[in-house]
């Protein structure tokens, strides 16, 4: 049913509508309040509250219109209290600003029902541009919807929309039929659809709100887990690999492994070993070692005869892993190839023509990896880097290159527990807590914009050590609308001049690969001492002998990001440091600021962030097709999602593609909040 069909629902409105997605009765009517009026009850004018909204009822006994016919128009209306049937004590006014086209609303000697929040003004109670309606018309006590808002929709016309979907036979034939098993709903005491749809809108009482409510965010729930157990696929029968003894590649390593690399390090042989297919998540902190671990994982594939494919979100980040596994992987035979996006066509053909024969062992790449006509001979392991960059399709479509080959992804942000759950089902996690021995904490300071001149003094002292530094900022180039923000284009002009006699380079996301991975390689040869960058250095990037980072506009990053940045230093064994530059003093860009000069725990930081930010904000649309809202939904249950976890594996294990007649109307519910279909033969 399109929501045109609606009685006095014009153009108009349902231009205004389709600009928020909506467009049928079912999106409409699944609109659900935010918040809730209280106009149960009268409450006579003496017992009113400054703030707290009431509903009053009186008798007006005095219009007024002050103000010029251009400025300052105002419309002033007495009212005297009749609550109680007859003149009591108290008075009100109600004050429109620019409101002379309400005058013949109002008739003296009338009575009316006003809504609104109490306020002071010249010693008087008023309410300013409450709603009103004649006492003599029907008036609704109830508790009434707040909706969100919609431009060029009123919140009484969406109450009478809503109204007259509910009272419709198109809501009773079709929305109001139950998707959800019986046996779900019997199980934590949860109202049907159509009852939980009626009592969100149109609640008696509040016991109402509570029930409908519970129902939807037990739904979410199940239907959110459900898809993504669907997106992920049922478990299978893999390889196992159980050659290969990793001992032999670890004393290799120029570096003791600390006890939390060499835990999880056996904990992912031992998942190799078996025939399930592995499937487990490894996080661990900025600098923790986590590729030290992969490098294992892939030496141990290798020696089983298989391939192995190491997906990077960046290409710099490609190119360097490329290089330290060429380096460390040639004593031991190991063939490593590279395959991104600027590699030229001869070049790619040359690598794909390797991967497919088996004539190369390891492959580092990029999205290219997942690109149609990229084959192996034989994938049995699959390693994403920066899971947060990856979306839950783009991790499964590199493993479809192989036949249920092992899959390792692997997190320098760290996620809080719930929130890994949730965007990563039933995966095995590892966490690596323990960062490297010689390594120091990094010192963090926030400052405004007037001690810039000190930091990069400060920058100069460090250099001067032989050491190198970083500075970045939240823009490429400058921006009009975005006043105050420094752009990597100007600071790097900027500390050209400062810096004279020091090698200052400019990096940012828009220049050709080629020119970043010359920009990036001599600075890792320590050819440049300053480089100014935009967050294209925000992962990965390992130069021990950078111990200064430098980040302006602080207040344009979150937390997570600003961890994550503060990361490329404290590499070495020299102390390093992060400072903040922030031309911003408000609370949230306070509270940001403290957090990370009190923490160096990237898991405390992330939970903060979480706190204020949200999920939506963190993740972005990286995850294609895990809808924010309904993950705080989940963060904030974190109890209530651990009980839902069995049942949605239960539904899943009877009904894995919800294809049967049956699970329609629960396949519609779960593309509806997906965003689209995702049962797999569709």
């Amino acid at each position: 049913m399109n929501i045109e069909e609606l009685k006095g629902l014009g153009p108009k409105k349902a231009q205004a509508f389709a600009n928020k997605e909506i467009y049928s009765a079912e999106d409409l009517v699944r609109t659900l309040p935010v918040d809730y009026e209280d106009r149960r009850h009268v409450t006579p004018m003496a017992a009113l509250t400054v703030g707290q909204p009431a509903l009053v009822k009186g008798r007006v006994i005095g219009i007024r219109q002050g103000g010029s016919w251009k400025r300052n128009r105002v419309l002033v209306v007495t009212l005297i209290d009749t609550s109680s049937g007859a003149e009591g004590p108290g008075g009100l006014e109600l004050v429109f600003f620019n409101g002379y086209y309400l005058s013949r609303a109002f008739k003296n000697g009338a009575e009316y029902y006003c809504f609104g929040k109490p306020s002071l003004g010249k010693g008087r109670i008023q309410m300013i541009h409450p709603e009103f309606s004649r006492a003599d018309e029907e008036q609704e006590l109830a508790l009434l919807p707040v909706y969100p808002v919609i431009s060029g929709v009123s919140q009484r016309d969406m109450r009478k929309f809503e109204k007259q979907i509910l009272a419709s036979a198109y809501f009773r034939r079709t929305i109001a039929e139950e998707y959800v098993p019986a046996w779900y709903l019997e199980k934590y005491e949860l109202p049907q659809i159509g009852e939980a749809l009626m009592d969100a809108h149109f609640p008696s009482d509040f016991a109402d709100v509570r029930r409908a409510k519970k129902r939807f965010l037990y739904e979410d729930m199940l239907l959110l887990h459900l898809g993504l157990l669907m997106m992920k696929g049922p478990d299978a029968e893999g390889t196992a690999f159980p050659d290969g003894d990793i001992q032999d590649y670890i004393s290799s390593l120029p570096f003791p492994l600390t006890g939390a690399q060499r835990r999880t390090a056996e904990q992912v042989a031992a998942d190799m070993e078996s025939s399930r297919p592995m499937n487990r998540l490894i996080q661990g902190d900025v600098g923790s070692g986590k590729t030290a671990v992969a490098e294992i994982a892939l030496y141990k594939v290798v020696k089983n005869g298989c391939q192995g494919a190491f997906m990077m979100p960046t290409e710099i980040l490609a190119r360097q892993q490329y290089e330290g596994l060429k380096e460390r992987f040639a004593p031991f035979g190991i063939r490593v190839g590279l395959l991104i996006g600027s590699m030229s066509a001869a070049d790619k053909n040359a690598v794909l023509e390797e991967m497919a024969s088996g004539a190369v062992d390891v492959v580092v790449g990029t999205h290219a990896l997942i690109q149609p006509g990229v084959r192996f001979a034989h994938l049995g392991l699959v390693i994403t880097d920066e899971q947060h960059r990856f979306g839950v399709r783009q991790r499964s479509l590199i493993k479809e290159k192989g036949t249920e080959p092992d899959c390792l992804v692997m997190s320098a942000t760290p996620i809080p527990r719930t929130l890994a759950m949730i965007l990563f089902g039933d995966m095995d996690v590892s966490a690596i807590d323990e960062l490297p021995a010689g390594r120091k904490p990094i010192l963090t300071k926030a400052v405004t914009g007037k001690s810039r001149d000190k930091v990069y003094n400060f920058v100069r002292e460090e250099i001067d050590k032989g050491r190198q530094a970083y500075v970045v900022c939240p823009l490429i180039e400058d921006s009009e609308s975005m006043d105050g923000v420094r752009s990597a284009v100007s600071v790097y002009e900027e500390l050209g001049k400062r810096f004279r006699d020091k090698e200052v380079a400019l990096l940012h996301g828009e220049m050709p690969p080629a020119e970043k991975a010359e920009i990036m390689q001599a600075f890792n040869a320590g050819d440049i001492d300053i480089l100014v960058s935009t967050v294209v250095i925000e992962v990965g990037i390992n130069v021990p002998n950078a111990t200064v980072m430098v980040i302006e506009n602080s207040e344009r990053f979150g937390l997570s990001q600003m961890h994550q940045l503060r990361g490329r230093v404290g590499r070495g064994a020299e102390q390093s440091y992060c400072v903040l530059i922030t031309e911003d003093l408000g609370e949230t860009a306070l509270a940001r600021a403290k957090t990370m000069t009190e923490s160096n725990d990237g898991f405390y930081i992330a939970e903060k962030d979480l706190e204020l930010r949200g999920p939506g904000e963190i993740f972005g649309d990286r995850q294609h097709g895990v809808p924010s809202s309904h993950i705080f939904n989940l963060i904030n249950n974190p109890s209530i999602f651990e009980q839902v976890r069995e049942d949605a594996a239960k539904v899943y294990a009877d009904h894995p593609d919800l294809l049967d007649a049956e699970s329609q109307g629960m396949a519609k519910q779960v593309a509806r909040i997906f965003g689209r279909d995702i049962r797999p033969t569709l």
